[in-house]
């Protein structure tokens, strides 16, 4: 029997390789001749880099680049695929973990640094990009990080603009006369788990810059400045910008890349288990388990487990997800799952559960369950239930 484990971290507890070497212990002191694949997967925020990674046999390499407020810091990428694909997650260089609640304002944090990122990536010899923009502390639609790749946003006197979201309401003209030669050849991929257009009362700035640090006046003037900007670009080569679902993700990010770099915007799971070519992975596979932190309703919009299943049903391989907690919903009843279960006792604290050492008993006690139960061929009959108790029959 062929197993494939692809769990997303179990946050606060576990990595996903942890979750994953747990499990497997469990599984194989019920079952030891049990053939186990691995997968270590991510969503497309957080750990992106390090799943492809993994996975790819590739590499971490580090630049100097700025943070969200120009000062000068160390970031790092991932190189993978014989050096062709960079794997880049934004927060790394424009996340709003890199400053203080007092220096949150996106009216002057600018993406500048995330444009360095690709810039060095491009003079590694990378075409190939798969970005993750979660996590941004930024409201700038893009330029910033089009600046460092050659990018000039001109205000009505022709003069040059820099800085954070403040300068999109004053942009009249965008030249691309000295954008970086190697951006002809590149491909973006971003991941994108977000419908919010650009601009509007669902857009980037009215329902993520106040979480960013923005009030109520810095709210309107983005949302001003995403609007000129949007005209701005249509202006400049037909991109239209309102036709585009999640182009106000990362506060624009994914409408800058879309309409000035050409970049798809895809799910992020979507997008993680395309590049690793997860679909090849699990051919011939008997069973797939995946897992996170939690499942229920939300995790059918995109989550890890959702993607997974897609994958698998497609190929007629059924799935059994584990997960920290369990809301129990009717959608996930119908959502083709085999089996979904709670590795915690009900009567166990939050609090005790997530220490790493509980955490990681209760994923490996998780996986004897289901050796037993795949030993019995009965992995589909089992319901929602915490561990520690038999499931229903």
């Amino acid at each position: 029997m062929t197993v494939t484990l692809a769990f997303d971290s179990f946050k606060g507890s576990l990595r996903s390789d942890e979750v994953a070497d747990a499990f497997a212990q469990g599984l194989c002191s019920v079952l030891p001749g049990l053939y186990i694949k691995k997968v270590y997967i991510a969503d497309g925020g957080e750990g992106t880099a390090e799943a492809l990674i993994r996975n790819l046999n590739g590499e971490f390499v580090h630049a100097q680049v700025c943070d969200p407020l120009g000062r000068r810091i160390t970031a790092r990428y991932g190189i993978v695929e014989k050096g062709r694909t960079a794997v880049i997650e934004m927060a790394a260089a424009s996340g709003l973990t890199l400053l203080s609640a007092k220096e949150r304002n996106p009216l002057s944090t600018h993406t500048f640094g995330t444009g360095q990122l690709i810039a060095d990536a491009l003079g590694k010899g990378c075409r190939n990009f798969f970005i993750g923009i979660g996590g941004s502390a930024t409201n700038d639609g893009g330029t910033g990080m089009l600046r460092a790749l050659g990018f000039r946003f001109l205000d009505k006197s022709g003069n040059e603009l820099s800085g954070g979201g403040e300068i999109l309401e004053r942009i009249v003209r965008i030249d691309s006369s000295a954008i970086m030669p190697s951006l002809k050849d590149a491909r973006f991929t971003v991941a994108c788990d977000v419908d919010n257009p650009f601009f509007g009362l669902n857009g980037a700035a009215y329902v993520y810059a106040p979480q960013k640090g923005a009030d109520r006046n810095a709210v309107e003037k983005l949302d001003k400045g995403l609007r000129t900007f949007a005209r701005v670009i249509r202006d400049y080569n037909g991109f239209d910008l309102t036709r585009l679902p999640g182009s106000g993700a990362a506060g624009g990010m994914g409408g800058g890349m879309a309409a000035l770099l050409g970049a798809r915007l895809e799910r992020g799971i979507d997008m993680v288990l395309r590049a690793i070519r997860f679909d090849e992975t699990i051919q011939g596979c008997d069973w797939v388990i995946t897992g996170e932190g939690q499942i229920d309703s939300q995790t059918l919009m995109g989550k890890a487990p959702a993607g997974i299943l897609n994958v698998a049903v497609r190929k007629g391989i059924p799935v059994i997800a584990i997960a920290g907690k369990v809301v129990p919903c009717t959608a996930l009843s119908q959502s083709g799952f085999a089996s979904i279960l709670c590795i915690n006792d009900r009567n166990q604290p939050l609090q005790t559960a997530m220490r790493h050492d509980v955490a990681w008993d209760n994923v490996r006690r998780s996986g004897i369950r289901v050796a037993q139960f795949l030993t019995k061929h009965e992995a589909a009959s089992m319901t929602v239930c915490p561990t520690d108790n038999p499931p229903t029959q």
